[in-house]
């Protein structure tokens, strides 16, 4: 069984807090979970230690059994000091979908078309 730290949505329409929970990776977001380890409440300062509230020691425990954190909460155990995360790289983020379309179509027109032969002469 596949365990996976991650976030579930509860609070109402455009209020969210979310509850961090153990669950099985293949139960829905807001589905059955095994154990909740504590809660994240985004709509408050990130000064406010009620902002996020949870329990080190079971989250680490949890990670020891194998459970892998999702993106988010890897971001959080690393603000925290408890996990290090790896930095992401997507070098074509950066350029716009329009060079990056005119890069393709030219890679794709170099290496599609060879070089071109001479024309017989005509007589």
């Amino acid at each position: 069984m596949a365990l996976v730290i991650r976030m579930a949505r509860a609070g109402t329409k455009k209020r969210p807090v979310y509850h961090i929970v153990v669950a099985d990776k293949r139960s829905p977001r807001d589905g059955r979970f095994i154990e909740r380890l504590g809660h994240f409440n985004p709509l408050l300062p990130k000064d406010k230690a009620e902002r996020l509230v949870w329990n080190l020691e079971k989250v680490q425990d949890w990670v020891k059994k194998g459970a892998q954190p999702s993106d988010r909460v890897m971001r959080l155990l690393d603000a925290a000091g408890v996990a290090k995360r790896e930095k992401r790289n997507n070098p074509q983020k950066a350029i716009p979908r329009k060079e990056r379309k005119a890069q393709a179509e030219a890679a794709k027109a170099a290496a599609g078309a060879p070089a071109a032969a001479p024309a017989p002469a005509a007589s």
